[in-house]
């Protein structure tokens, strides 16, 4: 069986294509490296034992995705293909709109011509907006949402219902990412930001690297255990595999599903930054700056429903998280050499 993972030499879409090929899927990576590398490419392949298909795309290009369908028939569709940092989605809304949302569209419908069902969407919990209660449950009402970049996400998950309501045929499942952090136990393929993270894990890696001076920690007022954000860190393996059970899930069934991928723990940004400090033996300058725009002060996942049904769960500790994102940092300062 053929998948092909949209963004797939991304972040984390490379963790998913490991884990996928592992599991004897045969994968097929349609990507433009705009925030990915051909060198993940290549360690996919070393990892996985065996050759990857990747195609130069940008999947908002209908007609060069399409001929990836024509020439690689898929079977089904993993799609983490888009732009994901919340504070430049607030700067740059619609350079969101037109990416996120884009590429979505133009991916069911050329799943639509040549009769592609399964679709797995990498969704985000910015989808619920500011909490009503928490944990995060699947059944809680969605929106509105903090930021440009929840509002992709949100109104891609209505455009993959309303595209399953009018195929009956058609399986979706729609993953609510938490807060992916680490990198593969190898040390081969990690976070691999181009420019200045926006991302708190791979900031921390990279200060602890010499790359940055000191961690910039956004607000220290929220009504939080120590006033810093609250987040839930799932390691980017437990993701992947997360994925995997999705697409097992969804080969047996039609319509849409839901599923939470956390830890089901809060972390505040101080507990993290300890947490790495113990976990590697190294010591993370700090300052504390204003609140960034967009941000919310605490969240974290209910991902009982993914244990339940998809026989899923998240298994690695915080100190697991911590030491794979060191070992990928401390092993390629650089990342891929060419971000």
């Amino acid at each position: 069986m053929n998948v092909l993972v949209t963004g797939g030499a991304g972040y984390i879409g490379s963790h998913i294509c490991v884990e996928l090929a592992q599991a004897g899927f045969d994968v097929t990576i349609a990507d433009n490296y705009a925030n990915s590398s051909r060198e993940a490419v290549r360690r996919i392949e070393e990892l996985a034992g065996r050759p990857i298909s990747a195609w130069e795309v940008y999947v908002c290009d209908r007609a060069a995705l399409a001929e990836v369908f024509r020439a690689r028939p898929v079977d089904a569709v993993i799609h983490c293909a888009g732009h994901k940092a919340v504070g430049e989605s607030v700067q740059n809304p619609l350079k969101y709109y037109r990416n996120n949302i884009g590429s979505t569209v133009a991916l069911l419908e050329v799943m639509e011509e040549f009769n592609v069902g399964p679709i797995i969407f990498s969704s985000s919990a910015t989808v619920y907006g500011v909490p009503k209660a928490l944990p995060y449950t699947e059944d809680m009402e969605t929106g509105p949402c903090t930021n440009p970049y929840g509002t992709t996400k949100l109104m891609s998950e209505q455009i993959i219902r309303d595209a399953a309501a009018a195929r009956p045929g058609m399986s979706a499942v729609l993953l609510r990412y938490f807060n992916p952090v680490g990198a593969h136990p190898s040390g081969r393929i990690g976070e691999n930001p181009r420019g200045v993270p926006n991302n708190l894990m791979p900031y921390i890696a990279q200060v602890a690297v010499g790359k940055r001076e000191y961690l910039g920690i956004f607000g220290d007022d929220y009504p939080t255990k120590d006033g810093t954000g609250v987040r839930d860190y799932i390691h980017v393996v437990d993701l992947a595999r997360g994925h995997v059970a999705a697409l097992k899930y969804s080969l047996e069934r039609t319509g849409v599903e839901v599923f939470n991928l956390g830890s089901g723990r809060g972390t505040s940004v101080l507990e993290l930054v300890q947490a790495f400090e113990r976990a590697n033996g190294v010591k993370i300058p700090c300052r504390v700056l204003p609140r960034r725009e967009g941000d919310l002060p605490a969240y974290w996942a209910d991902a009982t429903k993914a244990q339940r049904v998809l026989g899923w769960r998240a298994e690695s500790t915080l100190e697991d998280m911590c030491r794979d994102t060191w070992n990928w940092q401390k092993n390629n300062p650089d990342g891929y050499g060419d971000a």
